[in-house]
Parts: structure tokens; sequence; C-alpha cells
């Protein structure tokens, strides 16, 4: 699982009062977890607010600022009540787990010594950790949500400290707000981050300062982050049939998973033969294949494909001069099978 992208429709440490019109947006640019403050917006609303999330198909947060513990215990019994899916933040972990037992809320408790609001964290490296360590160590406890960037010390030292002291996932908050802080994030093996204030000010490098423009920017930042971004292009069926002349001797233009997907050239007949595990796919480009099988001849026209399931004997025939075909199949397909012939091709070129 990569890095996390939580989207918190927060200013300063309190909810917005115009969350819903935020929220809206986040949903149609794809964001997938988007979280608020237990302070900002009344009661009815946030519960309206978290329904909306969970319609929009997001999973939601509700982070806890309350600095005193009976104002604490209010917010987790109304993250009960509200039905969010994760609470974040928090320091009097023993009044709120009980509170929490049974609900199926994960809870992420502020690790160290904070203060103020909006919150800050103090206390060494030493001391966080130690916190961390303890407070992870407790049933119910299901990660952490550390205030890094509101930190005075080495926040990348103290981040992957933290990460490194234990196998709960932790959750990075507090003034992210550009793709090297998401950087040090992911290389400090945090499970992910919170982003705000940076976003609906329009602090975060992107082509605007709209929030569509900002979320954007940090959903790409984060899919390069991650490595989700896709380095393949489009290919032409044309185009890549025209850098090859050779017939029964299959090229690589693709791979989908443990598929290939193959452009090669067929002329005249090929030999009798099956494949004992693989199934194979054979898409006309351009040209007419027949597909002998030993009970009957199938057509294939251009635009038409066939499969051949393993085990199936087959000879397929060009009936055009040349057929210009794509295969689909495993990539541990020989093109003859089990047959033994002089145009089995064991090491195939790419396109």
């Amino acid at each position: 699982m990569g890095l996390r992208f939580i989207f918190m429709l927060t200013r300063n440490d309190k909810t917005v009062d115009d969350a819903e019109k935020h929220l809206k947006t986040a949903l149609a640019a794809g964001v997938h977890h988007i979280g608020f403050k237990d302070v900002g917006l009344p009661f009815p609303r946030l519960k309206e607010l978290n329904q909306a999330i969970k319609d929009g198909g997001a999973t939601s947060y509700l982070e806890v600022v309350s600095l005193d513990k009976e104002s604490e215990i209010s917010s987790a019994k109304a993250a009960v009540e509200i039905g969010v899916d994760i609470l974040l933040g928090g320091t009097n972990v023993d009044a709120v787990l009980p509170i929490l037992k049974g609900t199926g809320i994960q809870y992420y408790p502020f690790p160290g010594n904070i203060v103020g609001h909006p919150s800050i964290l103090e206390g060494s490296i030493e001391e966080i950790v130690a916190s961390a360590k303890d407070l992870t160590s407790r049933e119910g406890v299901d990660g952490l949500d550390l205030l890094a960037y509101r930190s005075p010390g080495n926040v990348e030292e103290l981040m992957a400290a933290v990460s490194a002291a234990t196998d709960k996932p932790v959750i990075m908050a507090g003034s992210i707000d550009t793709k090297t802080r998401i950087d040090d994030v992911k290389t400090s093996g945090a499970a992910g981050f919170t982003i705000g204030t940076a976003a609906l000010d329009g602090i975060y490098p992107a082509e605007g300062e709209d929030l569509d423009a900002q979320l954007r920017s940090i959903l790409k930042d984060v899919a390069e982050v991650n490595n989700h971004i896709s380095s393949i292009s489009t290919k032409n069926l044309d185009q890549s049939f025209s850098k090859f002349d050779e017939t029964w001797s299959p090229r690589i233009a693709g791979q989908v998973n443990n598929m290939m997907v193959k452009l090669a050239k067929f002329e005249g007949d090929f030999v009798w033969h099956y494949h004992t595990v693989e199934d194979e796919l054979f898409f006309v480009h351009k040209g007419t294949l027949m597909m002998k099988f030993r009970d009957r001849d199938e057509v294939v026209n251009e635009g038409e494909f066939i499969i051949v399931p393993h085990g199936v004997e087959h000879c397929p025939v060009a009936m055009s001069d040349v057929c210009e075909v794509l295969l689909l199949e495993p990539a541990t397909t020989v093109n003859t099978g089990n047959a033994q012939d002089d145009r089995k091709v064991k090491d195939l070129g790419k396109i």
C-alpha cells in the first residue's frame, strides 16, 4: 500500500464553515481519505459531513484537538455517534479506549506532549519515541497521529525514529505543504499524512490556487512518490506492425501482469500444436485468419478475436497473403507449443 493522503477540511485546527463545498471538490478530484476536526462546526453538521464523506466512497477521519480530558471524552463519544472510520489525535488514551471498544473505529492518538491551539508537539525525540512505544503497545490503539512538522526539533529524524519504533501505521500531521515534505514523509516509513490549510489557502505548489488545482497537484505528487505513475504511452497498431516483416515470429508489445501482448504476422499454414497450461487470444488486426481445430475450422475476420483454451490442438492459417494478429497470452507461452518446428521462437523481440 502506498503513502496515504488525507485531506482535512480544516484551517488552523478548526473545521471550516464551508466544508461541504470543499468536500464536493475533493470527491470530484478522487480524494479517498477525508477528515475534519472536532471543533469549528456544530455537531449536526459534523454528522452530516461524515455521512457525505462516506456516501462519496471515501474513508472518514475525525481529529481531536481538545486539550482537556472531559472535552476529549466528549469528542470520542461524538466520534462514535457520528460514525467516523478513524479517530485521530487526542492524548487521554486511557479515557478514550473504553469508549471506542467494540465500535470498529480505528484509533490513532498523538504521541508526545501536545500544547496550545493550533497544537504544538513538545519534547525530545527520545521522549516522543518512548510515548509512541507506550501508546502502540496498548490494545485498541491502531496507529499514531504524529505532529511532526509542529515540532521544533529535527523533523526528519523524529519521523524516522517514531516510524521505526512501532509496526503500527504512523500518520504525519501539520504543516506539510510541498512535495519535498511528502518525500520526507515517505522516506521516514510513515503510512500517510494530512494536508488542510495549505490546500485550502492555495499554498501548495500547483498550477492554480483554487482547491481543485491544489488537490490535483498533491495527488499527482503522491502518485509519483508512491511510484504509481504509468510510464506506458499509447501504441499504434499500424505503426507497430510496420516495424517488422518476419512471419510466425511474435514481438512483445506490452505486458499486463504475467500476460504478454504480442504482435505477429502470419503467412500460410503454421504447425498443429497445443499448449499444456496457457490459454491464447488471437485478435485479427488486418487480413483473415482461419483457426483449424480437429472438429471444425473457424474464420476470424478483421476486428474479431478467438480464444484457444489450453490443451486444445489447433493450427493457425493465414487466409490472406499476410495476416496481422495481436496475441494475448501468458509470458511462458512458446509459439509452437508442444510441437517441434523450425519456426519455434524462444527469445522474442520487442516493439
